[in-house]
């Protein structure tokens, strides 16, 4: 890749298409080399270009986006953003595009309010500067994902530490396989992962179904019990509370931190208010910095942190700011995450790991 981004939009509105390429060319170093009106248009200015990144509507005539996200996948990776108008029954076509292999979802502004259309364009611009650098391609687990399901994670249940996850860019997917391993006596599992607001539900109702665990989107005063997983809702944070024998999770409607709402931060840091040390934090694969100053402070609170290793990171963004700060006493692959959880959230040793 050059050092200006090039990127191809995808987009059956005129309109739509004229705001991204002149939010996009305008951003230092991006520059939009083409327009299609539709999937069709796209594939005849693929045999010309090459650009680093696509921009895709999913709702579009003569093909949709899914469709096209598919066939360009199987035949010629290349990092993928979605961005369209996203309503709760478009949040399973999401996240089957992610599943498939966009990098991410944006949701089109649809009120010309000049916050939201700021907003809107940085969201867009970061998510093109992320998706440049991505990894598209590879299968996400590195190669880990086929491994065999944990039969027993060998702790006392109820007695296990509870597990904090924070996820953006990528993380769909990584948390989908961390959680397919795991066996139905997991300890608690409480995760963040950037959203859409509303897709959340979603996505804990596909976890739920794809793994031996109950998935489900947090709701004010949830306890964290042994075998569940509460997923953050995409419009607030989510903190715990309560006491360390007695935890719950409070849903908190207050402004982004790190420009996210629900933030890893906040989820992080709530952790070490109610667990200290006895806790576990887990950062994944995603754009930016939260979560890096919240695993920290579990670290040097005694927790057991482990970061995402870089090769099998979609984006090495969140994992790598935590290892900058120190805040990883494992660097781990994708696939070896799920084993080392339960080692240490059983309380068998808490390695220095690799690096």
């Amino acid at each position: 890749m050059s050092e200006t981004i090039d990127v191809l939009i995808i987009d059956d509105s005129a309109p739509t298409r004229d705001g991204l390429r002149i939010i996009l060319d305008g951003a230092p170093g991006i520059r939009v080399v083409g327009e299609a009106a539709d999937p069709l248009v796209a594939r005849k200015l693929l045999d010309r270009l090459t650009p680093d990144v696509i921009t895709l509507d999913l709702l579009m005539p003569r093909m949709d986006g899914l469709t096209f996200l598919r066939k360009l996948m199987a035949g010629r990776p290349m990092p993928v953003v979605v961005v369209s108008t996203l309503t709760q029954e478009d949040a399973d076509l999401c996240l089957e595009a992610l599943q498939v292999g966009a990098v991410g979802v944006i949701d089109k502004v649809t009120i010309p309010h000049p916050r939201l259309m700021q907003e809107f364009a940085r969201v867009l611009v970061e998510h093109v500067r992320a998706a440049a650098s991505s990894r598209v391609g590879q299968r996400r687990g590195g190669g880990r994902s086929t491994a065999a399901p944990i039969d027993h994670h060998g702790g006392a249940r109820g007695t296990s530490l509870p597990v904090m996850i924070g996820a953006s860019t990528g993380g769909t997917e990584a948390i989908q396989e961390i959680l397919a391993r795991l066996p139905n006596d997991a300890p608690p599992i409480v995760a963040v992962q950037h959203m859409p607001k509303g897709f959340t539900k979603s996505f804990a109702a596909r976890l739920d179904k794809t793994t031996r665990l109950t998935v489900r989107e947090a709701t004010d005063g949830d306890p964290l019990r042994p075998g569940e997983v509460l997923i953050a809702p995409g419009h607030a944070h989510l903190e715990i509370t309560g006491t360390a024998d007695k935890p719950r999770v409070t849903i908190v409607d207050s402004p982004r931190v790190n420009h996210h709402r629900p933030s890893v931060d906040v989820l992080f840091h709530s952790a070490v208010r109610v667990f200290g040390g006895n806790a576990v934090g887990i950062l994944l694969t995603g754009m930016g910095t939260d979560g890096a100053a919240g695993l920290k402070a579990m670290a040097s609170a005694g927790a057991a942190t482990i970061g995402q290793d870089e090769q099998t990171c979609v984006v090495y963004g969140m994992p790598a700011a935590a290892a900058r700060l120190g805040a990883c006493r494992q660097i781990l692959p994708l696939g070896e995450i799920p084993e080392a959880l339960l080692q240490v959230a059983a309380g068998r040793g808490i390695a220095t790991g690799r690096r």
